[in-house]
């Protein structure tokens, strides 16, 4: 099994147009073509993770998880019942 970090093959087919595209921004930026695609979809990778790993809420839904933390409801008979089962459970 080779090591995690030995580099690895990605091949991709794109148009004749989508390679003149990348290889004119790459140069702009004076990079090779697999540097700048390399970069770009690492880049891509780690905002696509970000976005889905980061809870965003809204104004009025921040507001209630505030008000939950600061004021948070008086257990219910439920509540109570689990939590009591719960002692029972670990004491044992």
């Amino acid at each position: 099994m080779p090591p995690t970090n030995a580099p690895a093959r990605l091949e991709a087919r794109i148009s004749q147009e989508t390679k003149a595209l990348v290889q004119k921004a790459a140069d702009l930026e004076g990079r090779t073509l697999t540097d700048f695609v390399v970069s770009s979809i690492q880049a891509a990778a780690y905002k696509v993770i970000e976005q889905h790993q980061t809870l965003k809420l809204s104004l009025e839904d921040s507001e209630a998880f505030v008000n939950a933390v600061l004021n948070p409801p008086q257990p219910n008979e439920a509540l109570k019942s689990a939590a009591l089962r719960h002692k029972q459970t670990i004491s044992v």
